[in-house]
Order: structure tokens, then C-alpha cells, then sequence
């Protein structure tokens, strides 16, 4: 039996272009989507001469038009579950080890226990308890001396 060896084809000068369009071709960001759908249901212009402005297909418009509305209409019925960027979830991880109190760490943030700082702002808590208590006391006496008027 005899093997074949596959045949080395040099690309074909219409697929390498095809290639280069499609590697310099223009990234639209959500914003520019949304207007130039917005411009296209205004009704100024027809959705060709739009389209030849902006420099896209008529059926890219088309499919942008539908998936905005699709989504806002799950928007307008809650339907939608918006996922948090990267920068979100590293705030509230950020904010929940080194801001928040637990109540179960006895009001002590994650960061606090983990470092060791726990018993220190405890007992820091505890001396400014007891010099509070003991400056309401004092203060309540000194208004119970003086007379009414």
C-alpha cells in the first residue's frame, strides 16, 4: 500500500487577502454599536446608505439591531444576569479582607486575623471601651450636681 503525502499549495492571492482583511479589520466597540443601530432605527437615512457610511455590512447592522433588542427587552424583564469585570471582583475582595467586619472574626476584618492584628486592635478596642464608659460615668455625676433650671 502506498502512503500519500499531502501536497504543500501555496495560499491562493485572494485567500491571503481575505486573511489581511479580516486581521485589520475595525473592532466596534459596544457604544458604536449602539449608535449607529440607534441612527439606523431614527429612519434619517436608508440602512444602506448607514452602512456604507459606517463601513459594515448591511447583515452585521441587522444582527446588531437584534441583539441589542433582545437584550434589552430580557433587561426591561429582568431577565438578565450581568457579569462582573474583573476589576469588580477584585474591589469587592479588596473591600471584603481588609474593610468588612465579621461578626464571626469578633468584628475583625480577614486581613486582621490573618496578620495577627486581631488580638492587638481587641485589646485596643477593649482600653478605648473602658475609657469611654469611665468619661459617660463621670460625666453623667457631674450633671446630676447641678440644679435645674
Amino acid at each position: 500500500m502506498k502512503m500519500m503525502m499531502p501536497r504543500k499549495t501555496k495560499p491562493s492571492a485572494e485567500k491571503t487577502v481575505r486573511e489581511i482583511r479580516r486581521a485589520t479589520r475595525k473592532h466596534y466597540s459596544s457604544e458604536e454599536k449602539i449608535r449607529i443601530v440607534l441612527e439606523g432605527l431614527r429612519g434619517k437615512d436608508r440602512i444602506s446608505e448607514l452602512c456604507r457610511r459606517e463601513g459594515i455590512n448591511a447583515t452585521v447592522y441587522y444582527r446588531w439591531s437584534k441583539e441589542i433588542l433582545v437584550a434589552g427587552t430580557k433587561r426591561l424583564a429582568g431577565d438578565t444576569v450581568r457579569e462582573a469585570t474583573t476589576e469588580e471582583v477584585w474591589r469587592f475582595v479588596s473591600y471584603y479582607n481588609h474593610e468588612r467586619y465579621h461578626e464571626c472574626l469578633h468584628n475583625l476584618t480577614p486581613a486582621d486575623v490573618f496578620y495577627g492584628r486581631g488580638e492587638r486592635i481587641l485589646e485596643q478596642r477593649g482600653l478605648i471601651k473602658q475609657n469611654t464608659l469611665a468619661t459617660r460615668k463621670q460625666m453623667h455625676y457631674a450633671n446630676q450636681n447641678r440644679p435645674l433650671t
